[in-house]
C-alpha cells in the first residue's frame, strides 16, 4: 500500500499538493543557495522558512500545515537535533573550551532573564521565562556549513566556538525540556530515567561498535545499509523514549547524535554521515523549517508598529546576551577581533527560538508578535551574523590551524566537507 493511500486508510487528512509544494520548496531552496553560494553564504534554512511564509496560508496559501506535515515536521526536528548532538566532539572542547562555555551560558542566562525581567515589567513581553530562554540560544547545528567551509573547524578559535555552540545548544535543550514543558513534581525522575537509558545505549554503542564495525561498514555499499538504518533506529528510539517520558523530542535527537558519535568515534565515518545527511537534511528537516514557515505569524509581525519595533530589539538582545559573555570570558584565550567573531557566531539563532516560541505560544504565555518577532530577529541573526563574524576572520585561519585538530580529524575520516545546515 502506498503511504498516502496508508495515512488516508488510517484516517489522516493528506493535501497531497501541500505535500508536492513543500518538497518542491525545500528543491528550490537549496538551488538558490547552490546558485549564490559562491557569493554570498546563505543557509539553506533561512529560505526553507522564508519559502515556508510565501506558500503558506497567510501570503501565496497554496500549501497548508496539515497533521501529515506536522508529523514530518517532526521527524525531521528529532534528525536536526540528532546532527546537533553528533556534531559535539566532548574530547576536543573538553578543558578550558567546555568551561569557558558553560560559564558563559551561565552568564547569558543571567542576561537574557534579567533582560527579559525588564520586557516583562515595561509589557512588552508576557513571560520572562520563555522570551529569556530562546535568547540564550546557539545555532551550532546551522553554523557548521558556514564554519567548516571558512576553514575553522581546524583552528583553535574553532574549538571554542565548538564549545561554546554545544553548550548553547544543549543546556536550552535540557531548559525547554525540564522548566519549560514539564510542571510536574517528579523532573528530576524523568530525567534520571532518561539518563540511565541514554548511558546504557551509550555504553553498548561503544562496546558493541569495536566488535562489529568491519562488518557493518561492509553494508554501507550495499542495500541493507545496516549502519544507516541502526542510526535511524537509535535516534527514533530515542525520540520515542523522550516522548513517552513526558520529555521533549529534542532531547532524545540530541541524545542520540552524542551516542552515534561516541560509537563511530576513531573510524572512517565519511560514507555513514554522508548517507545521515540525505536522510536528514535533504528530506527530512527541511519539512521542520518550512513548516515552521506555514506557521509563522505574519500579520502579528507587520500588523502593528509595536509588533516590527520588536524585531531590531531582540537582534540587538540577542548580541548582548551572547555576544557579552565571549568578551567578557574569552579574554585570556582570543584578541578582542576574534572574541567579537566569537560573540557574533554565538548570537546565531533560530532552531531553538522556533521550539521555544512554539512551545510558548501553545501555553499562552507569549504573545504572537512577539513569537513573530523573535523568529523573525533569528532569521535575520542567521542571515547576517555569520557573514560579519567571517568577515571579522578574515585572513587570521590560516596562521590559527590547530595542528592536534587537523591529524585527529584526518585520522577520524573527516574531509571537513560541508553539511548542508
Amino acid at each position: 500500500m502506498e503511504p498516502i493511500t496508508a495515512a488516508i486508510s488510517l484516517g489522516l487528512d493528506v493535501d497531497e499538493a501541500s505535500f508536492l509544494v513543500i518538497v518542491s520548496a525545500a528543491a528550490v531552496a537549496a538551488l538558490t543557495v547552490a546558485f549564490v553560494g559562491p557569493r554570498v553564504a546563505i543557509p539553506v534554512v533561512v529560505l526553507e522558512l522564508v519559502f515556508g511564509i510565501l506558500v503558506g496560508p497567510q501570503v501565496l496559501g497554496i500549501a497548508s500545515p496539515d497533521d501529515f506535515i506536522a508529523f514530518f515536521a517532526n521527524l525531521g526536528l528529532g534528525m536536526l537535533f540528532f546532527f546537533a548532538g553528533y556534531e559535539i566532539d566532548f574530547q576536543r572542547i573538553r578543558g578550558k573550551a567546555l568551561n569557558l562555555a558553560l560559564a558563559g551560558w551561565i552568564l547569558s542566562l543571567i542576561l537574557a532573564y534579567g533582560l527579559g525581567g525588564i520586557l516583562a515589567w515595561a509589557g512588552v513581553v508576557v513571560s520572562l521565562l520563555y522570551t529569556g530562554s530562546a535568547m540564550a540560544t546557539t545555532a551550532i547545528g546551522t553554523l557548521m556549513p558556514i564554519i567548516t567551509d571558512a576553514g575553522e573547524m581546524r583552528t583553535r578559535f574553532g574549538t571554542y566556538l565548538l564549545g561554546a555552540g554545544a553548550i548553547g545548544e544543549f543546556g536550552p535543550i535540557l531548559l525547554l525540556t525540564l522548566v519549560l514543558t514539564t510542571t510536574s513534581a517528579k523532573n528530576f525522575e524523568i530525567l534520571i530515567a532518561f539518563i540511565v537509558i541514554s548511558v546504557l545505549a551509550a555504553f553498548l554503542a561503544v562496546r558493541l561498535a569495536p566488535r562489529s564495525w568491519g562488518a557493518v561498514e561492509r553494508t554501507l555499499e550495499s542495500s541493507s545499509q545496516l549502519a544507516v538504518r541502526v542510526a535511524v533506529v537509535m535516534i527514533f528510539a530515542l525520540v520515542f523514549f523522550a516522548s513517552g517520558l513526558g520529555l521533549e523530542l529534542l532531547l532524545g535527537g540530541f541524545a542520540a547524535g552524542v551516542i552515534v558519535r561516541l560509537a563511530v568515534r576513531g573510524r572512517e565515518v565519511e560514507v555513514l554521515e554522508s548517507k545521515l545527511v540525505g536522510i536528514g537534511y535533504g528530506f527530512l528537516i527541511p519539512f521542520f523549517f518550512i513548516y515552521s514557515g506555514m506557521n509563522f505569524d505574519l500579520d502579528a509581525l507587520i500588523g502593528s508598529a509595536a509588533g516590527l519595533m520588536k524585531l531590531p530589539l531582540f537582534v540587538l538582545l540577542f548580541l548582548v546576551v551572547r555576544g557579552v559573555p565571549a568578551l567578557l570570558l574569552y579574554r585570556g584565550v582570543l584578541k578582542l577581533r576574534d572574541r567579537f567573531a566569537l560573540g557574533f557566531y554565538s548570537a546565531t539563532q533560530l532552531p531553538l527560538v522556533v521550539a521555544i516560541t512554539t512551545v510558548a505560544i501553545e501555553a499562552g504565555a507569549m504573545k504572537p508578535s512577539t513569537s513573530a518577532a523573535l523568529v523573525g530577529a533569528a532569521i535575520l541573526s542567521t542571515l547576517f551574523f555569520p557573514l560579519i563574524a567571517m568577515r571579522l576572520r578574515a585572513g587570521r585561519v590560516d596562521a590559527d590551524i590547530d595542528p592536534e585538530v587537523e591529524l585527529e580529524r584526518e585520522a577520524e575520516g573527516f574531509d571537513d566537507g560541508p553539511l548542508p545546515a
